[in-house]
């Protein structure tokens, strides 16, 4: 009886996890909605975002908060362009600590606001831009699905 009770305390513990917001642990995450080539996988209506090595979940899902409707994260097939732990964006008068751009228009997976949509960036809380800055390589593929 004691070793069903801890089994249920332990789901309900990785419920209340993931409840929150934080990553739950990559064994009983469900598959993406990229393709097996991708490092990184977002989808857009669902504010979700992945880390993914061979098309296995590495890290996540974690929340996001994306583009404005007026400056709209891209979608399609993208690679890992550079990498900058203490971006300051000066068109936009503000940080962005630990930047990975995907694109030439300055588009990153970075620290942002989870309640404020961006410009066209991928903004993450905190523990997972560190993840994301410390897992994604320049060349890494990147999708991005609507």
């Amino acid at each position: 009886m004691a070793t069903l009770r801890k089994i249920s305390v332990t789901v309900a513990g990785a419920a209340a996890i993931g409840a929150l917001g934080f990553a739950t642990p990559a064994a009983e995450a469900a598959p993406t909605p990229c393709d097996a080539q991708a490092r990184a996988c977002l989808q857009l209506h669902t504010n979700q975002a992945w880390l993914v090595n061979g098309g296995q979940v590495t890290y996540g899902p974690v929340p996001v908060t994306t583009g404005k409707p007026q400056y709209p994260t891209p979608t399609g097939h993208f690679r890992v362009q550079y990498k900058d732990a203490n971006h300051y964006s000066k068109e936009f008068n503000g940080p962005m600590p630990y930047s990975v751009f995907f694109t030439n228009d300055g588009d990153a997976f970075h620290e942002g606001s989870l309640r404020a949509q961006s410009h066209g960036c991928v903004h993450l809380s905190h523990a997972a831009a560190v993840k994301f800055y410390q897992t994604l390589r320049p060349g890494d593929s990147v999708q991005i699905v609507p």
